[in-house]
């Protein structure tokens, strides 16, 4: 394995969530390089089975895509590659093809699994289209979301909430703003009172999740002369796992109500549970051994929660610093990747 080229190539596949028929292809092909592994396509998908007799089926998770960005700019620096989806997450799919493709023989069952579309809403999963079509393909005894934890084991996620707010006012002339009412200056309310949320630890099993409240889009206004009578902004929420989606949506509604009046309108965008740690699994703790580190929360949202809904214990853990994920400037490095590799390994014997 050479750690640099090979996720360099990978990099610099482009593959924006949407369009991973070029990397599945790729993938694909590599992975059919190997005569002990039954492999697969579903739409984007790519999943590859060894198919021996062993009682244990370990499954290995990622997903193709990446957010927006330019794939042509990747490059070698030093030690490391450096762009869009070297951290989240080509650095551990390059990990991931090469302990696939190799012929040996394990005393484990794997199921490899690289899938399309995780970055954008739940619904459009490549991970879920696998579930509606091919359900046996995503049984096994546990799964590692090979998502970028800087080799740290990140237990369980935070589920995730978006709400759009809008707010209702009353139009007028600017020149007369006493004859309406200003649905900007409402909706300031709402951006004042997410701004002063003071965020919520909760520690479950020893691992201490952290939530989040941000605004993340606003709209408003008619004219330059015109006072506006609605106002909208889109809130997203990370939630521990100790709340369901209903307590966690219960929670939101009533912190945002002394700024929400009648005629106005709170709506449910999209939603994803959160996943409780699964760390009593003695396998996931034999990862942790592994790893050489002590678990901690991933505090953003995984498919980890997906796996916990299949009754499947699960787990993140993968190449590259989680902080880097999304930035216009992600890197993986040498000693990441390697690191990353030797103990998947070890894990998947």
């Amino acid at each position: 394995m050479n750690p640099l080229a090979d996720v360099l190539r990978l990099v610099r596949l482009e593959s924006v969530s949407g369009d991973e028929a070029a990397i599945a292809e790729y993938v694909a092909s590599t992975l059919q390089t190997n005569p002990r592994l039954d492999v697969e396509r579903i739409g984007d998908n790519v999943v590859a089975r060894t198919m021996g007799l062993h009682t244990t089926r370990l499954i290995v998770a990622g997903h193709l895509d990446t957010v927006p960005g330019d794939a042509s700019v990747a490059r070698l620096d030093g030690d490391a590659v450096t762009g869009l989806g070297a951290c989240d997450m080509k650095g551990s799919l390059s990990v991931m093809l090469d302990l696939a493709t190799r012929d040996v023989a394990r005393r484990n069952e794997v199921t490899w699994i690289f899938y399309a579309r995780e970055e954008i809403a739940r619904s459009e999963s490549g991970l879920r289209e696998l579930l509606e079509l091919r359900p046996d393909l995503l049984q096994g005894d546990v799964a590692v979301l090979a998502e970028p934890t800087g080799g740290v084991v990140e237990a369980g996620c935070q589920g995730s909430l978006r709400l759009s707010v809008e707010v209702r006012g009353s139009r007028a002339h600017t020149a007369r703003p006493f004859m309406g009412r200003n649905a900007i200056h409402r909706l300031g309310e709402v951006v004042a009172k997410v701004a002063a949320y003071r965020p919520r630890e909760v520690v479950i099993d020893g691992i201490e999740y952290t939530e989040q409240l941000q605004v993340v889009a606003i709209e408003g206004g008619v004219a330059a002369n015109v006072v506006p009578d609605v106002g909208r902004c889109v809130i997203n929420h990370r939630f521990a796992p100790d709340r369901t989606f209903q307590t966690a949506t219960e929670w939101l509604r009533g912190y945002l109500a002394p700024t929400i009046e009648p005629g106005d309108e709170v709506i449910l965008e999209d939603w994803a549970p959160a996943a409780l740690p699964a760390m009593s699994d003695e396998r996931l703790r034999a990862l942790e051994v592994l790893s050489g580190h002590r678990a901690r929360a991933k505090l953003g949202w995984t498919d980890v929660a997906t796996f916990a809904e299949l009754g499947v214990p699960a787990t993140n853990f993968g190449a590259g610093d989680p902080m880097l994920a999304h930035h216009p400037n992600e890197r993986v490095t040498a000693e990441e990747l390697l690191n990353f590799s030797r103990v998947l390994a070890e894990w998947i014997c």
